[in-house]
């Protein structure tokens, strides 16, 4: 008989159980982090309908989408399709309870979404992405942009990473530049090719502007500007070196240097830059946009990322429902870290006891006892094989921290020794 397949499909990650308790530990972290910083636990549906999930979708989200077959009995429902990120359902979830919930919303979602992107290291199709968002209703005030990127941040701190460094920009920066240009018609396209531009030699960055009939004092003076970087001080410096008038930028600027100084106050002064190439693709952001780095791992690229959005929920209502968010893509950013060797593997065993009966006629005591220790909050295995009780313990060690034998001789006396499997030693059960 032929033989089924059983690996997982091309991007979908399966992880043993030491690599899948890592990853839990870090999921943990980040969602303890989260709830401190005054964020909310929601959950939206993995399917959702497919004219919601398309609403403010972008580049090659829509062929990349995952259709569902509906069955026969879901067959004269709307077109539905797998989610591919938590914002959009977030806006549809906004403006779902809009009445039910207290404005600004501070909402965090942690799950599982799917891409059908071309699959490849560190890229997968199912993965789990980490948010957080804060929807307003009617405004929102810049300082909001500064705490989720703190959030985020702090979260990253979990994974006890080398230096981390958050660049930040805002789309109204940009567009107030190519406004002075009198570029502002070819602003999309623009701005695709500057977000880009730091995976492309500075050579293919110039020909692509240059393929746009762009003259070349003007893409001199963009070109100038996507290499600016630093403080608030080191931005107005460059500007003012590029642009004689600074007025149709300022309203971004003004934003940014708020962003950045509170992000100083947040004690993140030695980790933020403003850099002007910070873009981010997907079209919803209308404001603040970040992406956070490993310096020492700039081959990794960005391992979180996010920004404003105040027009995200325009196609479901006429109601103002600006919002900023951060999100931090753990199933990718788990795999190229452990590539890297930058993931402190636990070595922590799964399990806190295994119980080791001799015989069937030691069941009955060994499921009290286990009972007794996982009312204590302790992780417990009871081992039933019918082996011999050196495999019974080679086993137990490899699955748990500790293991106990019961024998006749324990159950009548009541007397239990506990041992410890990584130093060897054991000593006398204690339950109190």
């Amino acid at each position: 008989m032929k033989k089924i397949n059983t690996s997982p499909l091309s991007g979908m990650q399966e992880l043993l159980p030491a690599q899948q308790a890592t990853f839990d530990k870090l999921k943990s972290s980040i969602a303890t982090t989260f709830h401190s910083h005054g964020f909310l636990n929601i959950e939206t549906p993995v399917i959702d309908r497919t004219e919601i999930l398309l609403s403010k979708a972008g580049g090659d989200t829509e062929k990349q989408i995952y259709r569902v077959t509906k069955t026969e009995a879901a067959k004269d429902s709307a077109d539905q399709a797998l989610r591919f990120d938590h914002t959009v359902p977030l806006a549809r979830y906004v403006v779902q309870h809009m009445n039910d919930l207290a404005f600004p919303f501070h909402a965090t979602q942690i799950g599982r979404n799917y891409r059908g992107e071309r699959a490849q290291k560190g890229r997968f199709r199912e993965f789990y992405q980490c948010d957080v968002d804060i929807v307003g209703r009617g405004t929102l005030p810049v300082a909001y942009d500064a705490k989720a990127i703190a959030t985020v941040y702090n979260a990253l701190k979990s994974f006890d990473l080398p230096t981390m460094r958050i660049r930040i920009s805002n789309r109204k920066v940009l567009s107030g530049f190519l406004a002075a240009l009198d570029l502002s018609d070819q602003s999309a396209t623009i701005s695709s090719i500057i977000d880009h531009a730091e995976k492309l030699p500075p050579a293919a960055t110039i020909e692509a502007l240059q393929n746009l009939q762009i003259p070349n004092d003007t893409i001199a003076k963009i070109t100038a500007f996507i290499n600016t970087n630093g403080t608030p001080e080191d931005i107005q410096s460059s500007l003012t070196s590029i642009l004689d008038d600074l007025t149709p930028l300022q309203p971004g600027l003004t934003e940014l240097y708020t962003v950045y100084n509170l992000l100083t106050e947040y004690g993140l002064g030695n980790n933020a830059t403003i850099d002007l190439m910070i873009v981010r693709g997907l079209d919803y952001y209308t404001g603040t946009v970040f992406e956070t780095f490993l310096p020492d791992y700039r081959a990794i690229g960005s391992i979180a990322s996010g920004g404003r959005y105040d027009n995200l929920a325009n196609n479901f209502t006429d109601q103002p429902l600006p919002g900023v968010g951060g999100s931090i893509g753990l199933t990718r950013l788990f795999y190229i870290l452990e590539q890297h060797h930058l993931l402190r593997t636990s070595t922590a065993k799964p399990i806190d006891i295994a119980i080791i009966p001799i015989s069937p006629n030691e069941y009955s005591y060994a499921i009290r006892l286990a009972d007794q220790l996982q009312s204590r909050g302790k992780s417990v295995d009871i081992i039933f094989t019918d082996r011999k009780l050196s495999d019974k313990l080679n086993y137990a060690a490899r699955i748990a921290s500790h293991g106990i034998v019961i024998g006749e001789t324990e159950v009548q006396s009541n007397n239990i020794q506990i041992k410890n499997f990584t130093t060897g030693t054991t000593a006398p059960l204690v339950l109190n």
